[in-house]
């Protein structure tokens, strides 16, 4: 589903990512990991066209989607959530997902203006579709609050529904359990299965061990800007350069 092929990306004087090459497979559920610094960030960055890389390309369904924006690539279903949660805060919990929707609106602006019939059936269906997204993430009896009352943590998962409201073929999460309390990176870890199991491709960013190695299918493991290994959970769980380079020799 998605491959990455030497990688590597320079600022000034600093490697950010030398050479780097892997690939997340169609229905999978793919783990980044490494130090701070390692270089994960930087590679979403490239990815969803917010760097332009100084070697190699990018492959999303065989297609070279190197350079592209992120209007093209959400077109093409990619899509991504960040380290910090993104919201439109004044906006209520509902028309968050709505904008999400509306990327795959056909009405231009006469048809809004006038409320013409092909707006108004498509406007109910936005809104019935994102209150659709809403129960599955648990969030439906907020669909009227702000998105800004909510607590991180259903903010967190308002951003991730936001984000599948595109029905992308694949996700990219930037450490989504990222201050999230025990219960809510297991309601965290919950969610990710159902939306794999829809038939999302799944690659994320993350330092929660205990999260990465119960949903991950395999795991990539970057280190000071290069690919160190990718294994199985198991495999990276007893992989003595993992272990020095990042779990901690105990």
């Amino acid at each position: 589903m998605l491959r990455f092929e030497s990688i590597t990306k320079v600022f000034g004087g600093l490697t950010a990512l030398d050479n780097v090459s892997f690939l997340a497979e169609n229905g999978s559920i793919t783990g980044i990991i490494g130090p701070n610094g390692a270089g994960k960030t930087t590679l979403f960055n490239i990815v969803t066209g917010f760097y332009a890389q100084d070697k190699g390309e990018v492959y999303l369904d065989g297609k070279n989607i190197s350079f592209l924006n992120t209007e093209e690539l959400a077109g093409l279903g990619l899509v991504r959530t960040f380290q910090n949660v993104e919201l439109f805060r004044q906006m209520t919990v509902l028309e968050n997902v709505m904008v999400g929707l509306y990327t795959r609106s056909r009405s231009g602006i006469f048809s809004c203006a006038f409320k013409m019939p092909r707006q108004i059936k498509e406007e109910k269906y936005i809104r019935e579709k994102s209150m659709e997204w809403l129960k599955v993430a648990g969030l439906a009896d907020s669909a009227g609050s702000s998105a800004g009352s909510l607590p991180f943590g259903k903010g967190r998962l308002l951003e991730i529904i936001r984000a599948l409201a595109v029905e992308p073929k694949i996700i990219l999460m930037d450490e989504p359990a990222a201050g999230l309390n025990s219960r809510e990176t297991a309601e965290l870890a919950s969610l990710i299965r159902r939306i794999n199991q829809s038939g999302v491709t799944i690659v994320l960013v993350e330092h929660d061990m205990d999260l990465v190695m119960d949903i991950c299918d395999s795991i990539v493991v970057l280190n000071l800007g290069k690919k160190l290994t990718r294994g199985t959970p198991r495999e990276i769980q007893e992989n003595q350069q993992v272990i020095s380079a990042y779990l901690g020799e105990e």
